[in-house]
This record gives C-alpha cells, structure tokens and sequence, in this order.
C-alpha cells in the first residue's frame, strides 16, 4: 500500500492504516474470497434461459387477475387392490397437469419443448393437486424419482408424475356377495379455491384412458368415467374438483364354492336323517349335530372377511335361513322321538304290560343303546326273538347242513321284511318331512337368486 495509507505513532512507535486504507482492504478481500469459493451455486443454463431468478414463483400466474385454468388427465396402470374390510382400494395412475405460466416462456428458433426431471419443481410454481379422501399416496422412485416437466416456449408447462394412492370407498354389502361396488377418486386444489385455480378434465370424458390389462381377482370392472363438480368449505369457499369414477361387479363363482355350495350340501345332507329308522337315535342325533356345527362353521368363516356392518348382507340371508332348516331337521327328530316314546307307552298300557317286566326291559333296553324297540316288530323278527334263540339251540343238535339251511331262511325271512319294517316304523312326521322340508328350500331358493340376481 502506498505510504499515504499509513499513519505513524510518535508514543507507541507504532503504523497502522486508516481508516479508508482499512475499507479498501476488506472489500477486495472479500472480492476475491468469493471468485476462489467453488461452492456457491451458480444459475444452471436451462435456469438463466427461463429466467427463474428474475421472478417470484411464491405467486401463481397471473396473480390477482382471472383464475388460472389447470387441466388434468390421467391414465390409470392398475388397480392393485380392493378392501372390503378397510374399505378402500389401491390405484397406480399416472397424473398429468397442464397450464400456462408467461414467466417461464422463452426465445426458441425451432419452437422445441424443453424437459426436466423434478429437481426444477422446487424452483417454480406448480398446481397443489391433492387427493381427497385418500389415505396414504406416494410418487415411485426407481430408478429415479418418476417426475416430469415439459416446458414450452410460449409458457404452457406439462407437469407429469407416477403415483400409487389409496382411498376410501363407500361400500354397500347389503346384496354382497351378488353387489356392484361404486367408488370416486376425487382430486382438488388445496390452496387455491375457484377464485384462482379452474380445474378441469384436459380433453373432457377422453381425459381418462385406462390400460387395457386391467383385471382383478374378484371384481369385474365395468366402466371408467370422468366428471367434475365443487366442493365448499365454510371457512374457505368453493372449489373445483374432479372425480374417477369406476363400477365393480363382483365374481360369484369364488363365493358360490367356497359358501353357497357347501351351504346347500348341509341343507341336502341334514334330510337324510329322514330316511334313517326313527330307532337309529345315535345315527340321527350325531348327523343333525354334525350338520348344524358345519354351517356354524360356513357362517364364522364368511363373517371373519366381512367389515362389521350392522345391516344384513344377501349372504348372511342365505346361510342363516339354511342353519335354520338345518336346525329344524334335529327339532324334527327330538319331536319323532318324544312322540315315538309316548305312543309306545300308551301301547304297552293298552296290553295290560305298562306295570310288567317286560316293559322294564324295553325301557333299560333304550337307555343302554339308544334306540327305541317296538314289541311288535321285535316278536315278528327270527332274529331279535325268543324263537330265533330257541331255533339256534336246536340248531346245535342238528347236523351242520341243517344249520346252515336254517340261517338261509332266517336271512332270507330278514331281507324280506326290511321294506315292511321300516314303513311301518316311520313316523308321519318323517313321512311329511321328506317331501315339506325339500319343497320349501327349492322355493326358498328361487326367490332368493330371482330377488339378488
């Protein structure tokens, strides 16, 4: 520095600079630190072209003018899948905005567009487009982050993103599982109410194209539509909104074998017991259980996948209504049988035996097997009778081939009784069960799938 700079102290022997000397020096340092400093971060090429330093992109276009309009179309990739326990589905799509900013318009000889990925989002203004009702969402990342922006020389900006969001639809099981589902994919401006931000579908009803393998594992989708309307909020106005709407029918023949089949087998299975001797009370008794524990089964089973809606499902219908012929069929069978024991008792009154030993017998006799003996049949049966005891001691004396010929026409005598005792052993209930208990089901089962299908 020049020896003007410098000032000399006689009392210290000292020089410093004043005070003018001292500014310059700093300056030029400071000049010069940021020429060496490599780390600031200069203006991209593509960012001095669009001019990105020279305005506020806080504002939206066109600030305290008309609303800007933002077009919208979508293409959907997937429906990835359907809850009816959260009520909600999970949709791919890929959401495309369309709008016009002058502030990002640029000089152009071949007119070309230029495109970026999202580092240039964070830097300029783009619409706020949420998803109403939407429980969870994210933009996919791989490789990079899925993010596209389109710029145009005269301002008219393509912003595009691949998202996977998941939304709440309002379900109705009350004809499930024979329903048709209708759900909405609603989206809006958060900040920006009609006054500055129109929303609208790009190209109208084409603006939303699906992929054409589409498909799920228990719906049909029936159609895909776009429409629009407004939403208020008290506290902030109107705003445009937009909805995806798509119907869902849903497949029959998964439910059909895994409960309707199984349900009408129980049903089928449980008048069997009509057929079996109305003596049989361990048959009888184990099959009705068996029957009604099996459709408790079928009914826990369906119940377990189901939302807890407090209104009845076309399917609980169907199942509860076949327990109940179900649980019929073994009320059937306790009023055979208590029936079968009084008329019993009133006959052996009748006979002058209601106070004999035999009549002890037949009652111990009941208790130990379970089954109910008729006297009748058992004194005309060889084979349950005194005289078939008394023939086989006989047959003892006798030589071997008359014993065998005596067996022959015992069995032989059985075989052709069989018929005979178990229609003189069936009770009238069973008779008017086997044909009432089948006619009203068929009934029942017309109705049923006329009414839902």
């Amino acid at each position: 520095l020049p020896r003007s700079h410098w000032l000399w102290n006689y009392t210290t022997g000292s020089m410093w600079l004043n005070a003018s000397a001292r500014y310059d020096l700093i300056y030029k340092r400071d000049i010069k630190m940021r020429k060496l400093d490599s780390t600031k971060v200069r203006p991209l090429k593509s960012e001095q072209l669009l001019r990105i330093e020279d305005h506020d992109f806080a504002l939206r276009p066109g600030f305290g003018g008309s609303p800007i309009p933002v077009g919208i179309d979508v293409q959907v990739e997937s429906i990835d899948s359907i809850s009816e326990v959260d009520m909600d589905f999970t949709m791919t799509l890929y959401l495309r905005h369309y709008w016009k900013d002058e502030r990002l318009s640029f000089p152009s000889t071949n007119n070309k567009s230029m495109t970026f990925d999202g580092r240039l989002i964070k830097k300029i203004w783009v619409p706020d487009v949420f998803f109403v009702h939407s429980k969870r969402s994210f933009i996919h990342d791989t490789t990079v982050e899925n993010v596209m922006l389109r710029v145009y020389p005269d301002g008219n900006v393509l912003f595009s993103l691949r998202i996977t969001v998941s939304a709440m639809c309002f379900m109705d099981f009350s004809r499930f599982p024979l329903d048709t589902q209708n759900c909405s994919l609603e989206l809006e401006s958060y900040a920006y109410n009609e006054d500055d931000l129109m929303l609208y579908w790009k190209h109208g009803n084409e603006s939303l194209s699906t992929d054409e393998h589409i498909s799920l594992s228990q719906f049909f989708i029936e159609e895909f539509s776009a429409s629009s309307g407004l939403a208020f909020y008290s506290s902030t106005g109107w705003y445009n909104r937009l909805f995806i709407n798509f119907a869902l029918r849903r497949h029959i023949f998964f439910f059909v074998l895994q409960s309707y089949f199984p349900a009408m087998l129980m049903v089928m299975l449980s008048w069997v017991s009509f057929w079996i001797d109305r003596r049989a009370v361990p048959a009888r008794v184990s099959l009705g259980i068996t029957t009604v524990l099996t459709m408790s089964t079928i009914i826990t089973g369906v119940s377990a996948s189901m939302p807890q809606v407090s209104y009845i499902k076309a399917v609980d219908v169907y199942l509860w209504i076949s327990f109940l012929f179900v649980f019929l069929s073994v009320i059937e069978y306790a009023a055979v049988n208590y029936l079968t024991t009084i008329e019993e008792r009133k006959q052996l009154k009748k006979r002058g035996k209601a106070s004999g030993m035999y009549n002890i017998d037949a009652v111990q006799a009941m208790a130990f097997d379970g089954c109910y003996h008729d006297p009748d049949v058992e004194m005309d049966l060889p084979a349950f009778t005194d005289r078939c005891e008394e023939n086989e001691t006989r047959a003892r004396a006798v030589s071997v081939s008359n014993v065998g010929t005596a067996r022959i026409k015992r069995k032989r005598s059985f075989k052709g009784n069989v018929g005979r005792i178990i229609l003189q052993n069936n009770h009238v209930i069973d008779t008017y069960s086997r044909i009432i208990f089948p006619s009203v089901y068929i009934v029942f089962n017309f109705f049923y799938w006329g009414l839902y299908i």
